[in-house]
């Protein structure tokens, strides 16, 4: 049985259709790269799987309960959303930390919100987390006494603070000047080892052929094209993937 179950999934903003119907599924320990051009919808792809937009239209089902039913979304209340979000975590683009805590607070608050673990424990897992991500001398620093790579790593360890079954990134590095995306992708990398479950949105054509056991290559809001990264990068089928990473390889 798959991990994550993802059918026919629509969004719309208005007249817009983002989202034409997506259809995915992913193994437990498969790393996703979804790759394509800024407006074919990957990231309101990713914002829907976390609850953060609400889908129009399909069916997000993981390890076979199915989390949401565009045809009963309207019985959802704020609750129940909250519980649903915990099976994913999420990685933004720019950070987002909190600039009044500190690196550990940052990573441990969600976990002394949901008041499950003593403070003993929370602190411990915070610590391992960030020895995880390399920044084990940071934990008393604040955001605006890190670089940019080291806030990324911290937002790294914050997301996999509850253990979430998928761990999403939006385009990681994005924000990142070049010298500093290595850091931050050589953590993503060390967490397939670790049997993480990871849906990777990239603008890095290297690491997705190097790192993900899938790709996904999305255009005007479909999926034009899948595969492994042999088939996708090496020997793609569409006119519209031949074109994008022609024009990737040109930039980078």
């Amino acid at each position: 049985m798959a991990l994550l179950e993802v059918k026919n999934i629509h969004k719309r903003f208005g007249r817009t259709e983002v989202l034409k119907g997506i259809d995915f599924f992913m193994e437990k320990g498969q790393v996703l790269a979804i790759i394509g051009s800024s407006g074919s919808g990957k990231t309101t792809l990713l914002r829907c799987l976390n609850f953060l937009e609400r889908a129009d239209e399909g069916t997000i089902s993981v390890n076979g309960e199915i989390l949401y039913d565009g045809k009963n979304s309207e019985k959802e209340n704020a609750a129940d959303l909250r519980t649903k979000r915990l099976n994913f975590g999420l990685v933004f683009q720019s950070f987002n930390l909190f600039p009044q805590y500190t690196v550990l607070k940052n990573v441990t608050l969600a976990l002394e919100m949901q008041k499950k673990l003593s403070s003993k424990e929370i602190r411990e897992r915070g610590i391992n987390l960030l020895t995880r991500v390399g920044l084990a001398d940071k934990l008393k620093n604040y955001p605006c006494e890190l670089s940019g790579g080291q806030q990324q790593r911290v937002a790294i360890a914050r997301a996999l603070a509850l253990q979430p079954h998928v761990l999403c990134f939006d385009e990681p590095t994005s924000a990142l000047d070049p010298e500093l995306t290595g850091e931050v992708l050589k953590v993503i990398k060390g967490l397939k080892s670790s049997d993480s479950t990871m849906i990777v949105v990239t603008h890095e054509m290297e690491f997705a052929k190097n790192v993900a056991d899938q790709v996904l290559f999305m255009a005007d809001g479909v999926i034009e094209e899948r595969g492994n990264p042999e088939e996708v990068f090496d020997h793609p089928k569409s006119p519209k993937t031949r074109s994008f990473l022609q024009k990737s390889l040109e930039t980078f």
